[in-house]
This record gives C-alpha cells, structure tokens and sequence, in this order.
C-alpha cells in the first residue's frame, strides 16, 4: 500500500510541464512526429494548464478565450496562426527539421 498522496496522471503530467519546459517542448516534439492530431490537442491542453491556464494564454495571445477553448477541445482543428500564438505564448516555437528516415520517392 502506498503512503502517499496519487495523483490523476494529468496533474502530473501539467505539473512536470510547469516545472521543465524543456520536458514540455520535447513532449510536443514526440507529438507532432507522430502526427495524431487527439493527442496534439490533449498535449497543448495540458500545456496551456502549466502555463497560465486558457484564460491566461487568451490574454497573451490576444484571442479570445471561449475561441482558445473550442481551438484546444477534443474536435478542436487549430489554425497555424492560433497554434503559433499559443506556442510563442508558452516560450516556444514551431520548426521544421528533415526526416533522418529512409527517403521515399514522391
């Protein structure tokens, strides 16, 4: 039996966030290779809790909070103007890098 308090994995996860953005950011990265938009929203949702909550990055990015919220929900499709504000918003950016995989042919 455990002593200590358990935590949902979510907490954790918004925490490990708050405290190494370093961790968020290679997060994300992982995320965009895999290309699974579901869990890209579930990722920028558990950032936007470590840095500032919606309401916060709202008023960093200059839009509108029920927008951010409708952007970052499951059926959520957000803009690459959007999710460059709410990035930059977090300290961060996106960037392309080349595929060191095997190149196919197109």
């Amino acid at each position: 039996m455990m002593n200590g308090k358990s935590r949902a994995h979510g907490d954790a996860t918004i925490e490990s966030f708050r405290n190494d953005p370093v961790f968020a950011a290679e997060y994300l990265n992982a995320v965009l290779a895999d290309g699974d938009q579901a869990e890209l929203l579930t990722a920028l949702r558990y950032m936007a809790a470590a840095f500032g909550g919606v309401t916060g990055l709202a008023d960093q990015t200059a839009l509108n909070a029920t927008t951010l919220y409708r952007t970052l929900s499951p059926q959520g499709n957000p803009e690459l103007r959007s999710l460059t504000a709410i990035l930059k918003a977090m300290g961060m950016r996106l960037a392309v890098q080349p595929d060191v995989g095997p190149r196919s042919v197109v």
